[in-house]
């Protein structure tokens, strides 16, 4: 009998997790939104590293597709090694922490404050350091995450982050599609990839493949085959891949395409077909006829949530894939659970 992994359980649990946030933190999300509406800041920066940068850089889609506003990440250091404050006297800046108590993610949220930004946490610690740097901070409410591989955190920081837009913007229709995100997730987590799994069979390296926010999904897509299965996978753009990276794409060579139901769909695509043409092992979450092999997907009716179900549909499958290549996918080698970098 196969014992079931934390993270196996984890992912499971994602659906859940996203209702029982979206029922809880209304009050804060409304206030932290009715400021930022407020002060009308003209910059959004992110600080964050690892998996939650990937939310960050999934948020800064969201953010410039329905507000128009430019969102930059700001490196830690800047404020933990080197000690400089930047100026940031119109801006809003947005920390991603799961345990909120990296020092240099503390530090630059501190930073951000004390220079004129209003600072918003988004952390599963409601206590921790991260929040008391912070003028607003939203819990994830997603409970005690025993995997390494951080799977049910990073989904509800992007939904935290794409509820808090909704209500900035003002934008019903994305409101709905969060509000139906639970069932849309569901649907997603039980989306089949095993034939993925004996495909990359002796295969040590990938492609990952996404534009816009499926970007940031294929960056952290990338990290998980890392982390949990010892697979050096490398993220691009499908707009950058054919700029140099595609040169090492010889016959046989695994391709993913995270392809979502939005503007970037035909890219993505056509990239994963036109690299299969060329001898590549390319799969692709498309029903775009072509040459790469399709996954299933579970469409959830918005372009800025689509890309989300991909995440939680490959999370079910990269726990299977580490647990057929004999790793345990809860204990990746050399990694803990709460990193504190200076």
């Amino acid at each position: 009998m196969t014992i079931q992994t934390h993270m196996r359980r984890e992912v499971n649990e994602i659906p859940q997790v996203v209702s029982n946030f979206l029922s809880q933190s209304s009050g804060t999300l409304d206030a932290a939104a009715k400021r930022l509406r407020e002060e009308n800041p003209a910059v959004v920066v992110t600080v964050a590293r690892g998996s939650s940068d990937h939310a960050c850089s999934y948020l800064k889609y969201a953010i410039e597709l329905t507000l128009g506003l430019p969102v930059a990440s700001i490196g830690p250091s800047i404020a933990s090694i080197y000690g400089k404050d930047l100026h940031l006297p119109s801006a809003a800046a947005i920390a991603i922490s799961q345990s909120g108590k990296s020092p240099d993610i503390v530090g630059m949220a501190q930073s951000a404050r004390r220079s004129g930004a209003t600072a918003i946490a988004i952390t599963n610690t409601a206590g921790s350091p991260l929040a008391e740097a912070s003028d607003f901070t939203v819990d994830l409410h997603a409970g005690l995450e025993q995997s390494v591989a951080a799977t049910k955190t990073f989904v509800t920081s992007v939904v935290a982050g794409l509820a808090l837009v909704s209500r900035w913007s003002g934008d019903a229709e994305l409101s709905r599609a969060i509000d139906a995100l639970p069932e849309s997730l569901a649907k997603a987590v039980a989306c089949d990839w095993s034939e993925l799994i004996g495909a990359l069979d002796g295969h040590n390296a990938l492609y990952v493949l996404g534009r816009g926010p499926g970007f940031a999904i294929a960056n952290e897509a990338a990290l998980k085959f890392k982390e949990t299965c010892n697979i050096q996978a490398e993220s691009y753009s499908a707009a950058e891949v054919m700029h140099g990276p595609v040169a090492i794409v010889t016959p046989g060579y695994p391709v993913l395409g995270l392809a979502a139901r939005d503007a970037a769909e035909v890219s993505v695509a056509d990239m994963a077909h036109k690299l299969a043409g060329q001898g590549a092992l390319s799969f692709l979450t498309s029903d775009r006829p072509g040459a790469a092999k399709g996954l299933p997907f579970a469409a959830t009716g918005h372009p800025i949530t689509d890309p989300l179900s991909l995440i939680v549909s490959f999370y079910g499958f990269v726990e299977a894939l580490s647990r057929h290549r004999g790793l345990n996918p809860d204990v990746p080698p050399a990694l803990k659970k709460v990193t504190e970098t200076v």
